[in-house]
């Protein structure tokens, strides 16, 4: 039998991890194994427990999203961490992205979209929508200082055809009706692509791209425009 997903609620209100857990733990897939209620514990129950998705608010005591996201992250690179925030279009929550968390989640969100979040996450998908994306992908371009634009030669065509797709915020469903492909196949293309190209997960591989002038035709679809 599988094992559980392993979720770590990180936030400074009860009610809200209270409300987290009930739905969770509703999911015959899911297990809370802890709660934080800032940042710093949050650092000592990841390093305890090494949950297999982290569910982290942005605007907390002592120790808040965005610094404990990028302490875990350093310390731990294999974390997956699906970014909790009120607003929309918070500046907080797009930091937190940049230091390393996987996804992106409005605490109003519906429960399918929450579960459905942890779950892309924990694939090793970004849970973002394409407008997150295109903001995202806006902020990156706009930081200073960046590194030099990788270069990926080792990609084969077909693999810098999904790197472009994933760059422009496709999911694997829409890359493969992109591409003709089956899901499976894209699946293991994309998982190709993240090892060549050093990429954590989705949002690193978007940034990842960007930086190295690898983008989409067009923008990415806005299925919230439907």
């Amino acid at each position: 039998m599988t094992e559980p997903i392993g979720v770590l609620i990180v936030d400074d209100q009860h009610l809200i991890r209270l409300g987290f857990r009930l739905v969770l733990e509703a999911e015959p897939d899911m297990q809370v194994v802890g709660e934080a209620a800032d940042g710093t514990e949050a650092l000592a129950l990841a390093a305890e427990l090494r949950p297999d998705v982290i569910l982290m608010d942005v605007r907390m005591p002592r120790l808040d999203g965005i610094g404990a996201t990028e302490r875990i992250v350093r310390a731990w690179p294999e974390a997956r961490i699906l970014i909790l925030t009120t607003f929309d279009l918070d500046d907080d929550a797009f930091a937190a992205l940049r230091a390393g968390a996987s996804g992106f989640l409005l605490k109003d969100a519906q429960r399918s979209e929450l579960v459905g979040a942890v779950r892309a996450v924990h694939a090793g998908d970004a849970a973002l929508a394409p407008r997150i994306t295109r903001r995202l992908i806006d902020l990156v371009g706009a930081l200073p200082g960046q590194a030099a634009p990788k270069t990926f030669d080792a990609l084969t065509e077909r693999e810098n055809e999904v790197f472009t797709a994933i760059a422009g915020g496709l999911t694997n469903a829409e890359i493969a009706a992109k591409l003709f492909l089956s899901e499976s196949t894209v699946k293991t293309h994309v998982g190709r692509v993240m090892a060549k190209v050093g990429a954590r997960d989705r949002v690193h591989a978007v940034i990842l791209a960007h930086q190295a002038g690898i983008a989409p035709a067009g923008p990415p679809p806005d299925s919230s425009a439907s």
